[in-house]
């Protein structure tokens, strides 16, 4: 039996072929695209600390897990190891924890907890603590299980997109889950339909996930601020502001609060 931390230890085979460019890294261009993880983890928490200091200093948390998710998934696709698979989902498994935590309206919440914010954050850590030794049961499936938790916070956004008129939140809403739909695609379509892909000789797909999971992350933090702050900061309006400028095509969401300007 090789070792964990053995190359190409793990069952988990993407796409793209091994060791095409350096005898070290198994998957080259599954490797170096977590760049970005990198590049808009440090960003967003710069961007976002006025926040954070109103709303939950755990939101740096976030950002810091969301870049050791891509230090992981670095690793993983360097070395094609059991280690590295298990350590980036692992990774990704805290990250969706922390994201309940902070960020999941209280109506969505079982009706058990009364809506007690503390007892569900009790709930999800004990969740997540349980769930992380599961995975080492059937590593193979836990890439499936966590694109189903995804599903039910892309439900959750839905069932708020039907609730708000606010037209930030709305546009939000709509590109985090068509950059999610792509990206999803993106996956499925390398992981299903490899043999297709390597006779035209494409073999980026997962790849493109990367690129697209590591910009729909902030998008969909942001869309989670928006939606708590109905709950949570009644008396604090957020702007949406984009980086690096807003009147550009493209650019990073963050959030700026403005204080409630009503006089007594």
């Amino acid at each position: 039996m090789p070792s964990i931390f053995a190359y190409q230890s793990s069952e988990v085979d993407w796409c793209e072929s091994n060791f095409q460019y350096s005898e070290l890294v198994a998957e080259f261009y599954n490797t170096f695209t977590n760049i970005p993880f990198f590049i808009f983890g440090p960003l967003m928490m710069l961007l976002m600390h006025p926040y954070a200091q109103k709303r939950s200093r755990y939101i740096y948390v976030f950002w810091v897990l969301f870049m050791i998710i891509g230090l992981f998934s670095m690793y993983f696709h360097m070395t094609l190891s059991f280690l590295g698979q298990l350590l980036d989902e692992i990774a990704i498994l805290w990250l969706l924890g922390s994201g309940y935590s902070i960020w999941m309206p209280r109506c969505y919440f079982p009706s058990f907890l009364g809506g007690n914010r503390s007892q569900f954050i009790r709930l999800v850590f004990i969740t997540t603590v349980v769930s992380t030794p599961l995975s080492f049961l059937r590593p193979t499936v836990n890439a499936y299980v966590l694109n189903s938790i995804a599903l039910h916070i892309v439900y959750i956004v839905c069932q708020e997109y039907r609730k708000t008129s606010n037209k930030e939140l709305r546009h939000l809403i709509e590109v985090s889950v068509v950059l999610w739909a792509i990206a999803l695609t993106s996956w499925i379509s390398d992981r299903l339909l490899c043999s297709f892909w390597q006779r035209i000789h494409f073999f980026y797909l997962h790849s493109i996930w990367h690129v697209l999971i590591s910009i729909t992350f902030p998008y969909g933090m942001v869309t989670m601020a928006l939606v708590d702050a109905n709950y949570e900061m009644p008396g604090e309006t957020l702007k949406v502001r984009y980086w690096p400028r807003d009147n550009w095509p493209v650019g990073l969401p963050y959030v700026e609060i403005r204080g409630d300007d009503k006089n007594c």
